[in-house]
């Protein structure tokens, strides 16, 4: 957030044109330095073009043009800032013409492609923000109310943006080839800013009263009998109308009733073991009220985490650690620990977000980096959790979602790249976000979620791309494999089939061998380069048989119909012209003595270059590495029935567990090729394989595909393992 100190939503909105001046600056701050940033890129993609076409002076015109623009880059930047800054006047109704949206009507021929570039530009811009836009649009015209100005266009909306960078460049030279590269290095550089900027702009927004906040419910931890909510003015209550979300609640109140008999330490009239107990046993005092408990956590939240990250590493329980810090917060606010106690309310929320952030460490593969961010996380969440019931009981709960998605940016992430580095900078900044913003008031969740998942829209479709590289690999391997397999089948029935001299054997070992797994991968088996491999093949057993029977004219003659084959055969193994007649003068040379010893031959095997699959991999993973380890039938059937997207939690040698979605399936083996979330393989296993590891406990098939959904399954898992060791 800026440094306007805007505070949390109250009943009072922040003046109208103070709100509008941050946004201005905000927006003229971020996007004033784009045109600077659009020529050094371009100036590469055109030097490595001409590179790449081998022709001096290629993409000289398009190069001076680009030198043109750079000379007047200050005049653009300063074009471009006051562009933005004249949408706000705009919006406030100052101006009367909108020239920085996309103009209408007449324009020159010269000038149509370049109107038609900013038309499609803004339906991009459009359709990747459509929901930070859609949000901005409803406060923006709430502020546009309190301006009591008419409402206007989003002045860093789609089509203004596309509209001012239109305005900016007008009388620029632009060649036919060179407009289509500024307008997609145009769209490059506001998608480094955009995704920021809007979330930004909606916090403040919504921080400063413009907007319908999310309808407050009962509190989620209300007695037994107060739990179903009242369905929300308008019908747009979280958790209101889903069959599936009613389930999910009952489901909570059992959670609930299991949470109880954990903390009281009684299982069927029998007390638990000391480890198991959850808190210290408290004698009667007076429960403190959530909206004390609130005032609490509000003091402690923007303080370092430090406590809550010790305990998420494993050094303490994370519960006792949030009653201990609240604690200490209520001596500060001149309430006595001493004298008070938390509500049951008050204790559950404590409780269920506690097992729900260690549940997140314990079943994703979150990094020491990630730990801090969490930490900061938790007591937003307890807030939550004491405020609004929905957040277990709704799967669109915005802090659900928001959990969801920095889970999905932080899970596996060794920042190991620079687009790793921003997800996690930009989770960072939004829970940082959370942390100044939250007061109690849900729609900071939806901003923020909405902020994050733009970024992460972007990684996914990086994901998906490694996700095809990876499949794609591992299909390549296997038709390598598979074409080994049938030359090796063909070479060895030919070696067996009769004596041959050595000469000959070497030849249909190596080289004939190698030309036959290269015409069954380019061409197939039923191609025709195919059979005149086997032809060639068959032709020197003939060869070698006339020979022996000191038949010299024969092999003379079939020698001089074969040798542009055997020599481009011999070429195919990586041969030059010179190595490959060398080769075919010494397979002649021997077929010309009849008395050479000849014998029949057995094909040597032949080892495969490195493959990353055999090797570490299988050593992580497998102990078997073959389709015959011992395994349930059963459950190999399971395994086979497992389809690209599913998700399974998979954990290695030394127990690091790890989320991995089925990405492909063989259609030549029909084994599963497993990625994780940054669409890098961790495995390709046959179905008998994963269910060998899943006999081992190593392998568990999860229905849940959410973070949230699979930890709150994993916090149910281990309430009743403690229920069932009584």
């Amino acid at each position: 957030m800026s440094g306007l100190p805007l505070g949390a939503i109250h009943a009072t909105r922040t003046e109208p044109l103070r709100v509008l001046e941050e946004i201005k600056r905000l927006a003229v701050e971020q996007l004033g330095a784009i045109p600077s940033g659009l020529y050094t890129p371009i100036e590469h993609a055109l030097n490595e073009s001409a590179i790449r076409a081998g022709i001096p002076g290629a993409r000289r015109t398009e190069l001076a043009s680009l030198l043109t623009l750079r000379q007047h880059s200050a005049t653009y930047v300063m074009r471009f800032r006051q562009q933005v800054a004249q949408g706000f006047d705009d919006f406030r109704a100052l101006r009367i013409r909108h020239r920085g949206d996309l103009p209408m009507g007449l324009v020159a021929e010269n000038q149509l492609e370049f109107h038609l570039s900013g038309q499609r530009l803004a339906e991009a811009i459009g359709q990747r923000y459509s929901k930070p836009l859609e949000m901005m649009e409803g406060r923006l015209e709430a502020l546009a109310t309190a301006l009591d100005v008419p409402a206007s266009s989003n002045p860093i909306g789609a089509g203004r943006l596309a509209g001012a960078f239109i305005e900016t460049y007008r009388d620029a030279e632009l060649t036919e080839s060179l407009r289509p590269m500024v307008f997609r290095q145009y769209e490059q550089e506001l998608a480094r800013v955009l995704g920021d900027l809007y979330g930004r702009v909606n916090t403040l927004l919504a921080t400063a009263g413009y907007g319908i906040a999310a309808p407050r419910v009962k509190p989620a931890l209300a007695p037994q009998a107060e739990r179903v909510p009242a369905p929300a003015p308008g019908g747009t209550g979280y958790g209101e109308g889903s069959a599936s979300d009613a389930d999910i609640l009952a489901e909570f109140d059992q959670l609930r009733d299991m949470l109880h008999v954990w903390r009281e330490g009684l299982i069927q009239g029998e007390p638990l073991n000391a480890e198991h107990a959850p808190q210290r046993t408290l004698p009667p005092r007076r429960e403190l009220r959530v909206d004390e408990v609130l005032s609490v956590a509000s003091l402690l939240q923007s303080e370092p985490p430090d406590v809550f990250a010790r305990a998420l590493a494993g050094t303490g329980m994370l519960g006792n650690a949030i009653r201990d810090h609240l604690s200490d917060g209520a001596r500060r606010l001149g309430i006595n620990p001493d004298q008070t106690r938390l509500s049951e309310a008050g204790e559950d929320a404590i409780d269920l977000v506690a097992m729900l952030f260690e549940s997140l460490f314990n079943t994703h593969s979150l990094l020491d980096r990630a730990r801090r961010l969490y930490a900061r996380l938790v007591l937003p969440y307890v807030k939550v959790a004491l405020t609004d019931q929905s957040l277990f009981a709704s799967r669109e709960h915005p802090a659900r979602r928001l959990l969801d998605s920095i889970t999905e940016a932080c899970e596996g992430n060794s920042a190991a790249t620079p687009q790793d580095r921003e997800l996690l900078e930009r989770a960072a900044a939004v829970a940082q976000r959370i942390v100044a913003d939250y007061n109690e008031d849900i729609a900071i969740f939806e901003v923020a979620h909405v902020e994050l998942d733009a970024l992460l829209t972007q990684q996914r479709r990086r994901v998906e791309l490694q996700e095809e590289r990876a499949a794609k690999a591992a299909y390549g391997r296997e038709r390598l494999a598979d074409a080994r397999g049938k030359a090796d089948e063909i070479v060895r029935h030919r070696l067996g089939a009769q004596p041959l001299t050595q000469s000959v054997a070497d030849f249909l070992a190596m080289p004939w061998r190698h030309h036959l797994v290269q015409t069954l991968l380019r061409e197939g088996q039923e191609a025709e380069r195919h059979a005149e491999a086997l032809t060639l093949g068959d032709a020197l057993v003939v060869v070698d048989e006339f020979a022996s029977e000191n038949r010299g004219r024969q092999v003379a003659d079939r020698l001089l119909v074969l040798q542009s084959a055997i020599v481009q055969c011999l070429a195919s193994s990586g041969l030059d012209d010179s190595a490959s007649e060398h080769g075919l003068a010494g397979l002649v040379r021997s077929l010309a003595w009849p008395d050479a010893a000849r014998r029949t031959h057995a094909l040597a095997p032949v080892q495969p270059p490195h493959d990353d699959e055999t090797g570490e991999e299988r050593k992580l993973w497998l102990a078997g590495g073959t389709a015959t380890v011992p395994h349930d039938p059963a459950v190999a059937d399971r395994m086979r029935r497992l389809l690209p997207g599913d998700w399974v939690r998979i954990s290695d040698s030394q127990a690091e567990a790890v989320a991995a979605k089925v990405a492909w399936v063989s259609p030549l083996t029909s084994r599963l090729l497993l990625v994780n979330r940054r669409g890098i393989r961790v495995l390709v296993a046959s179905a008998e394989e994963l269910a060998a590891l899943a006999g081992e406990g190593r392998l568990t098939v999860s229905a849940e595909r959410t973070p949230f959904d699979e930890a709150m399954r994993e916090v149910r898992h281990q309430l009743g393992r403690v229920a069932g060791q009584r």
